[in-house]
């Protein structure tokens, strides 16, 4: 991928989609959110974002508004196929320093992966990066609720198992619930809930609210996780409370509300 301005080039190393509907939960809550950290605007069709290197080795986030040539990128690499991930110049967003996620490769015959000097994207802003695994916030919360998505099975038999009659005393858990709720009759900002294809007939669903995430199956079961809770995992109870419908029912009801991958 060349760079006309300056005749430099960027060696992709991979991208992601951010869309209403899929985006990296490292960025924030909802899609709007995802779109200020990196300072764009919240376009409905959304991005795609490919992470490099230029001949320098630095590291570069180069934010395109092209989302077709991204997800075919993104599926023939799932595929195990090449694709050369080339955008025209004309979809360029914007160029941003350093890389938002945690990445372990790197471009040969370069040297190793490392930002820039600060501006030298032309913001003024620090070069973008991973968040700490040392700390437990609101970004750490989300990414471990991308991660029971990713590995539902696993997660699943771990949890299940126990946490269900703590989860119901806990105090957070009627809050979220309950805020999850308001989102069926308001809804809240793009991608604050997300549906995706889990098999048969079954979606899963990742919904965000002001201190909790919430990763769930329709038809199954659901796990909560909270700001004030680092690293635990709440497993959600099923039964209704005087002021919250069955957990299936809310389910059913987020996922009617839910941003669906086009």
């Amino acid at each position: 991928m060349s760079d006309e301005d300056d005749g430099g080039s960027l060696y992709v190393l991979t991208a992601v989609l951010m869309t209403p509907a899929q985006f990296p939960g490292v960025l924030g809550d909802d899609f709007p959110e995802a779109c200020s950290l990196l300072g764009v605007p919240a376009a409905p069709q959304g991005y795609g974002l490919v992470l490099g290197q230029d001949e320098e080795g630095a590291r570069w986030t180069v934010v395109v508004d092209d989302v077709s040539l991204v997800a075919a990128a993104i599926a023939s690499w799932d595929c195990g196929m090449e694709y050369d991930l080339s955008p025209d110049e004309r979809t360029i967003v914007v160029s941003l320093a350093g890389w938002p996620l945690d990445l372990t490769v790197s471009t040969t015959g370069i040297p190793e992966p490392h930002d820039p000097e600060q501006g030298a994207d032309g913001t003024g802003r620090v070069p973008l990066a991973p968040p700490s695994a040392e700390a437990w916030g609101p970004v750490q919360r989300r990414m471990g609720a991308d991660q029971i998505a990713r590995e539902w099975d696993d997660w699943r038999e771990r949890v299940a198992t126990d946490g269900g009659a703590a989860a119901a005393a806990h105090p957070g858990l009627a809050r979220a619930l309950k805020e999850a709720l308001e989102y069926t009759e308001k809804p809240p900002p793009p991608g604050r809930i997300r549906s995706s294809f889990a098999g048969e007939d079954a979606r899963t669903l990742r919904v965000d609210g002001p201190g909790w995430s919430l990763v769930a199956r329709t038809g199954d079961a659901a796990f909560l996780l909270l700001d004030e809770e680092p690293s635990e995992v709440l497993a959600v109870p099923h039964e209704a409370t005087a002021d919250l419908p069955e957990l299936l029912e809310l389910l059913a009801a987020l996922d009617r509300v839910a941003v669906r991958p086009v």
